[in-house]
């Protein structure tokens, strides 16, 4: 596939995705978020990659979020199936994705961080929904997403006023993992990649789909259904679900096959 505005690189098991957009601070338009759908429809398929990281081009921005210059212009603004950058609509995706935030995560930009796993963010990294500031509102799953990550009252202190936050205050609220000197967002996501990868993969994307099919009822029908989740199921039934207690009692790293 031809990519105009990111670029995919692969290591090993790890995919990353690099949204390219530089001169407009990886601000996103209708071209860009089609593409970014198909790029994470190729990992989410593609069974030799386990764990993808999505970082921005340049050290000045991760993502601005919508590209209001196009919209302004009066471009299209279809996003595509995986939603904004090809990740906010994407609930079907059991393999972890990790954010590497390098500067500015505004709008749309923190709502893809949002929409990931994990936040690895540099000290430059500042993030936003100032949508109501242009008119607009955060509607890519940030007024969703952030008030089930940091609470409510937290949440909306930031949506109501539209006010920036940098990396060290998001980690203090909760939504970011690790905040790492300037430059090194991505060394430290690939970090994190790695050591996800020494797991069996079947068990991550079960792990995955436990919690995010658990957090959306009680915890005593997550208890009970997820037996029956199809990522648990596939776990029970995988060769790595072999190989990890053999490896075990053997005394050796086990080897993790994914299936």
């Amino acid at each position: 596939m031809s990519l105009k505005f990111s670029n995919v690189e692969r290591k090993g098991p790890i995919t990353i995705v690099t949204m390219s957009r530089p001169e407009r601070h990886n601000a996103l338009h209708s071209e860009a978020h089609i593409e970014l759908s198909k790029v994470f429809d190729q990992f989410a398929v593609d069974p030799e990659q386990w764990v993808a990281i999505v970082t921005g081009a340049g050290d000045k921005a991760f993502c601005a979020g919508d590209d209001l210059k196009a919209r302004a212009a009066g471009e299209s603004q279809a996003w595509g199936k995986g939603g904004f950058g090809g990740i906010t609509a994407r609930f079907d995706c059991d393999k972890p994705i990790i954010a590497a935030v390098n500067g500015l995560a505004m709008g749309g930009g923190f709502e893809i961080a949002l929409a990931c796993d994990l936040i690895i963010a540099a000290e430059n990294g500042t993030f936003g929904l100032p949508e109501p500031r242009v008119g607009l509102a955060a509607l890519a799953g940030g007024l969703h997403r952030l008030p089930r990550q940091i609470g409510q009252k937290r949440a909306l202190g930031m949506i109501l006023t539209g006010r920036h936050v940098n990396a060290r205050e998001g980690y203090d609220l909760g939504f970011v993992n690790e905040v790492v000197p300037q430059g090194e967002a991505l060394a430290a996501a690939q970090r994190w990649a790695e050591t996800i990868c020494k797991n069996s993969p079947m068990s991550i994307r079960a792990s995955k789909q436990a919690v995010a099919k658990g957090l959306s009822v009680s915890l005593e029908q997550a208890l009970t259904d997820q037996d029956r989740y199809p990522a648990i199921e596939a776990m029970f039934a995988s060769q790595d679900a072999i190989e990890g207690p053999l490896a075990f009692s053997e005394k050796r790293a086990p080897k993790w096959q994914g299936r």
